[in-house]
């Protein structure tokens, strides 16, 4: 797959990393040179200096030939305008953004963009650990109640891909807690589960 990685901070820089080291095409934009001096030492991936919002910038990063584009950058409001020029303009069909603020994530969700809330997910992820059962904690995030719901892989699961779990209507996996309890997101990877994973959804209830 080739992705491009618009923003080479914290989470830029490692989603880089764990994409090119699961063996995908990897280009990362960020206006900052210096930035890129947080990627592996082996990262074998692209990088290219821009203004993510600049159209040539992105052509040169390879945007009219990648597979999917990540916008994860530390402006909501650069991510969201990066985010719809790729669906938009040059047609990307996998595009996931990161969005801070709960309530604007809501609305652009609502605008067709695969938005990804750092808060929300810190909020599910603290929760579920505290509570560190199966049962489904329930969060009120803006106009809708979602329930996080942490669980052991299934033994015929173990071995699987991600995109081969079952998943119910409006049910969505987004991380995998390993055994070292360190976890993976799972929106723009498709890894291997490994016995002594636990899955972790969220559920939107109304």
């Amino acid at each position: 797959m080739n992705v491009i990685v618009v923003g080479c901070g914290k989470v830029g820089a490692n989603l880089a990393n764990v994409l090119c080291e699961q063996g995908h095409d990897v280009s990362v934009v960020d206006r900052n040179e210096d930035s890129f001096t947080a990627l592996d030492a082996d990262f074998k991936g692209f990088t290219t200096v821009g203004i993510p919002i600049d159209q040539d910038v992105l052509r040169k990063a390879g945007i009219e030939s990648c597979d999917a584009l990540a916008a994860v950058t530390e402006d909501d409001n650069a991510n969201i305008m990066v985010a719809q020029m790729a669906k938009h303009i040059f047609k990307v069909s996998n595009v996931a953004t990161v969005i801070s603020d709960p309530n604007r994530g809501e609305i652009f969700t609502q605008f067709g963009l695969e938005t990804i809330c750092p808060t929300n997910l810190t909020v599910a992820s603290v929760c579920t650990a505290l509570n560190d059962t199966a049962e489904a904690v329930p969060l009120n995030l803006s106009s809708h109640t979602v329930t996080f719901l942490t669980m052991d892989i299934p033994k015929e699961y173990i071995g699987a891909r991600v995109s081969e779990i079952t998943l119910e209507k409006n049910e969505t996996l987004f991380a995998i807690e390993h055994e070292d309890h360190s976890m993976q997101p799972v929106f723009l990877s498709n890894p291997y589960l490994k016995k002594g994973d636990r899955l972790i959804f969220a559920k939107f209830v109304d």
